[in-house]
C-alpha cells in the first residue's frame, strides 16, 4: 500500500512524497515529546540529526499535548528561535492536539504522584496518559525517564528514542 505523506521537511512547502506504508505503521499513533520537536527545529541541538532522520520516516500526524508545546516553545525561544515553526506545524496539522488535560486530570495527577521521586514533568505525565488511551502507540522522545515510566500500571511504554531499552 502507498500512502501520501507530507515532505520530510514539513516546513518547506506544500509538496508531497510517496512512502511505502504497512498497516501496522499506519495504525500506530506517534506521541511527540519535547526533545525530538526541539531537536528537529534547532540545528544546533545535539539530537538534531537523529530527530530529522526519524521525523522524515514517520507518517503524519504526530500527536502531542499543550504541555509539550509549552516546553518546546520555551526551549526554542531560549536559543533565539521563534515559535513560528511550531505554529506552522500545527496549522498544517502535521502536529495534532486531541488531549484535554481536564478530561484526564485524575489520571495525570495519579501519575505525577506515583513518580513524585522521579523528574516527571506535566508534559511527561500527559504523554504517559496519552499512551494509556492509545492502544497502539510509540512515544517519540529523547527522555530516558520514559524507560522508568509505565502505562496502565506495569506496561512498558513503546518508545522511538535514540537510546536502547
Amino acid at each position: 500500500m502507498i500512502r501520501r505523506k507530507t515532505c520530510a521537511d514539513p516546513l518547506r512547502g506544500p509538496g508531497t512524497c510517496l512512502r511505502a506504508n504497512s498497516k501496522a505503521m499506519a495504525a500506530t499513533r506517534v506521541l511527540l515529546d519535547t526533545g525530538p520537536l526541539v531537536g528537529y527545529l534547532n540545528g544546533n541541538d545535539r539530537q538534531h540529526g537523529w530527530a530529522v532522520e526519524c521525523w522524515s520516516a514517520l507518517f503524519d500526524p504526530l500527536w502531542t499535548c499543550e504541555a509539550v508545546l509549552s516546553e518546546a516553545i520555551f526551549l526554542l525561544q531560549s536559543e533565539g528561535i521563534a515559535a513560528e515553526p511550531i505554529l506552522r506545524l500545527l496549522e498544517r496539522r502535521i502536529i495534532r492536539l486531541d488531549f484535554v488535560m481536564d478530561d484526564h486530570r485524575a489520571d495525570v495527577f495519579r501519575l505525577l504522584r506515583k513518580y513524585a521521586d522521579q523528574p516527571m514533568s506535566l508534559a511527561d505525565a500527559c504523554l504517559v496518559r496519552m499512551s494509556e488511551v492509545a492502544e497502539s502507540c510509540q512515544v517519540f522522545t529523547t527522555d530516558k525517564d520514559f524507560l522508568v515510566y509505565r502505562r496502565k500500571g506495569r506496561q512498558v511504554i513503546p518508545l522511538l528514542a535514540p537510546f536502547d531499552r
